[in-house]
């Protein structure tokens, strides 16, 4: 199942960043990239470095299983975590399209204090303040279920933690000041990653 992991971890790339920048440039004339922001070993670089860490091996994890350097946690190998593998990172991988298309010429990848947005409030977002980060968990679970090694298990549990510094010291903040009550209203409605929690 690491071939399925590799070539399902490419797709996904491919298309959640790949193409989604080059989706986003031709609309707004910005890839929406903005990179890994804050002092360099602050909270805040810390969320950047682990997301783009939590990447890179999401991808060199699958690889190094299905050249045999690397063997998987059997206890965790098996065909039950297989197929919910498989759910979870196609769902994922289409729940990522999904969030990202809703967020419309407000996608980004990071954020720039001095920059302004529009506050994306319907679809996925009516529900769930941050479904693009809920997706990706979903989809590095479902990878690591495919190629169970222990590079897999450090990628998912670093996306995790960038994810959650991302949102709580990064995103969520940013939206508060900037869209003030507006924001302070739908966050007491909208779950932060499932509906109805946080």
């Amino acid at each position: 199942m690491a071939g399925l992991a590799l070539g399902l971890c490419v797709v996904y790339l491919a298309l959640a960043f790949g193409w989604r920048s080059w989706a986003q440039w031709r609309a707004t004339g910005s890839t929406g990239f903005r990179g890994i922001r804050g002092r360099v070993g602050s909270v805040e670089w810390w969320g950047g470095a682990l997301f783009a860490l939590s990447l890179v091996l999401g991808l060199v994890a699958p690889a190094l299983q299905l050249a045999d350097v690397m063997s998987p946690v059997h206890a965790l190998d098996g065909r039950v975590g297989h197929v919910a593998g498989v759910v979870l990172s196609v769902g994922g991988i289409a729940a990522t399209l999904a969030a990202q298309r809703v967020m419309g010429a407000s996608w980004r990848i990071g954020v720039d204090p001095a920059e302004s947005t529009a506050l994306v409030t319907d679809g996925l977002f009516a529900h769930v303040r941050n479904p693009v980060f809920t997706a990706m968990i979903m989809t590095g679970a479902g990878l690591t279920a495919l190629a169970p090694n222990v590079i897999a298990l450090i990628a998912l549990v670093a996306l995790v933690v960038a994810v959650e510094i991302q949102v709580r010291v990064v995103e969520e903040p940013y939206l508060l000041r900037t869209h003030g009550q507006a924001y302070a209203t739908y966050a007491s409605r909208a779950g932060r990653f499932l509906p109805g929690v946080g």
